[in-house]
C-alpha cells in the first residue's frame, strides 16, 4: 500500500477514534462565539430538540440548515407475532456540510 494512502487512511482513523462533543461543551462553545449566557443556550438546545421530535413525530421529516436532515422511514406491518410495526429515524448529511468535510 502506498504510504500516502496508509497516512490517510490513519488521519482517518483518528478522527473516528474522537469522542463526541458533549451537550455542555457544545453549550460551552456556542455560548462563547454567540456572547450568550450558558443557560441560554442550553435553553435553546432543550427547544430545538423537542421542535425536531414533534416535527419529526408530524410531518416525518426535520431539516437543520446546513448540517442534515432527519427524517422517519415507516415500516409496513408484517403479521409476524414476534414483531411489531416500528418506525426508522435516519439522519443524512447535507451538501453544505459533505463540502465542508
Amino acid at each position: 500500500m502506498a504510504p500516502a494512502m496508509k497516512s490517510a487512511m490513519k488521519s482517518k482513523a483518528m478522527k473516528t477514534n474522537a469522542k463526541a462533543m458533549t451537550k455542555a461543551q457544545l453549550a460551552d462553545q456556542l455560548a462563547t462565539k454567540s456572547e450568550l449566557k450558558k443557560k441560554d443556550v442550553l435553553s435553546v438546545l432543550q427547544n430545538l430538540s423537542e421542535i425536531g421530535a414533534s416535527e419529526v413525530t408530524t410531518t416525518g421529516k426535520f431539516v437543520l440548515p446546513g448540517l442534515c436532515m432527519i427524517k422517519t422511514r415507516a415500516w409496513v406491518e408484517v403479521q409476524v407475532k414476534a414483531q411489531k410495526a416500528k418506525t426508522i429515524v435516519k439522519a443524512t448529511p447535507l451538501a453544505a456540510l459533505k463540502n465542508q468535510i
